[in-house]
Order: structure tokens, then C-alpha cells, then sequence
């Protein structure tokens, strides 16, 4: 069985709703999901959306940051509008591992499995990535958190995956971005109509929106630069 990766949708409803026609029309039975979810312009709907879809999640740094009021004003408009939805989001687990034929076992987390705020990248050294995940037994690793797709695969033979981000690409291009896991890894984008997004993002006026969503979707960063960025911040 082929599982869909989507990571940090970040409230992106229209993003998020194209992407599962695409994996819907794939015939991807069971779809998993790497955090940061719950975060911005509709997390009701994109809440309600997956548990539909009888997703399976991890919980991520900005959904913790959501229930506990440590996210700013976008973070206190999204837990007003989750309601009673937060009990479940608090609910979400750290790490889940799943069995995928042709991968063999495979851990997900959004950071990593004992914590959802350090930051890696594909260009990080391999000594300091195989130290955050020395304690683990798993055959691949799929995270999210820095929003750019990479697979690498350290001398010790754990491959790690970023499947990208679906709501808040850092790919240098317009899109949705994800990941199939089994028989191997694909990586996938998904397109969607951008500037209608950003118009009904802009109606339902939540706070920041703007500078932290729609400026970043509709001129996309580039990931050089955004992982030389991730990286001053880890050495900082």
C-alpha cells in the first residue's frame, strides 16, 4: 500500500484540498500527515477536511503553539476557530511509524521524535543529523518543518525525507508539495490557482496573513536561500 506525506499545511485550505484530489485520483488509500497543520486562514476546514479523509497525524511545532497560546495573534485566531477541535489536535502524537512495503520502517515526525522544534536541512552536516536521531530504529524518517523537499540518505544507512510543505513552499516555485512513500519515494507537486487562493485568503482576514502566507505563495523563496538561512539559525 502506497501512503501520501503532506506536512505543514499551515491552514492552507485551497492548497490542501488540491492536493488530496490528486492523491484521490491516484488511488492513495491512506494519507499521513507531518505536522504543522492547524495553523492559519481555515484550520476548522482543514481540519474537518482530513478527518474526513481519515488522515493520521503528528502534531507539529506551530499546532502545539496553537493550543498553548505561543503562536501570536494567527495562532489565538486558530484555536478560537478550532473550537472544540483542540482536544484532538492535542491529542496528536509526536511520531508515528508505519511499515511501507519496499521502505521497510519508517518513523514520522515533524522535527524529530523527541521534539518538534529543531531545525536540519539537506545540507546539514551528516554527524549532527545522525546524532538527532541516533536512539531510533527505523529504516527511513520522514519530517517536515523546513517546508523543502529533499531525500538524503546518511552513511549509516537511514534515509531521511522531507516531503515539503503543501500550505507554505520554500521550492522557488508556485505549487503544493509533497511526497508518496512505497514502493520508494516520489517526490510530488500539485498546482492550484494561486492568486484565487490568496483573494479568499485575503476575505477571511486573519491577522498577519498577508506577510507570513500570501507574499511567500505568491512569490515563491528560493530554497538555497532559505536553507542557508535554516542553517545560521542551527548554528545560532
Amino acid at each position: 500500500m502506497r501512503v501520501a506525506a503532506i506536512s505543514d499545511i499551515h491552514g492552507n485550505l485551497p492548497a490542501l484540498e488540491a492536493v488530496l484530489a490528486d492523491i484521490e485520483s491516484e488511488g492513495i488509500e491512506e494519507v499521513v500527515v507531518v505536522g504543522d497543520t492547524v495553523s492559519g486562514p481555515w484550520p476548522a476546514e482543514v481540519f474537518d477536511l482530513l478527518d474526513a479523509r481519515g488522515a493520521t497525524h503528528v502534531r507539529g511545532n506551530a499546532d502545539r503553539l496553537v493550543l498553548s497560546g505561543g503562536e501570536g495573534a494567527i495562532g489565538d485566531w486558530s484555536a478560537q476557530r478550532l473550537g472544540d477541535r483542540r482536544s484532538a489536535v492535542a491529542a496528536w502524537p509526536l511520531t508515528l511509524e508505519l511499515v511501507v512495503e519496499g521502505l521497510g520502517n519508517v518513523l514520522v515526525c515533524h522535527a524529530t521524535p523527541t521534539s518538534d522544534e529543531p531545525i536540519y536541512t539537506r545540507v546539514t552536516p551528516e554527524e549532527d543529523v545522525a546524532r538527532l536521531f541516533a536512539a531510533i530504529h527505523a529504516d527511513v524518517v520522514v519530517c517536515g518543518h523546513t517546508h523543502i523537499q529533499y531525500d538524503r540518505t546518511l552513511s549509516n544507512g537511514l534515509r531521511i525525507v522531507n516531503p515539503g510543505s503543501v500550505g507554505m513552499p520554500y521550492e522557488g516555485r508556485r505549487g503544493a508539495f509533497w511526497a508518496v512513500l512505497g514502493p520508494d519515494i516520489e517526490h510530488r507537486s500539485t498546482e492550484y490557482d494561486i492568486e484565487a487562493a490568496a483573494a479568499a485568503m485575503r476575505e477571511r482576514n486573519a491577522p498577519n496573513v498577508e506577510e507570513q502566507l500570501i507574499t511567500y505563495l505568491l512569490e515563491p523563496r528560493d530554497p538555497g536561500d532559505v536553507t542557508a538561512h535554516f542553517e545560521t539559525l542551527r548554528a545560532a
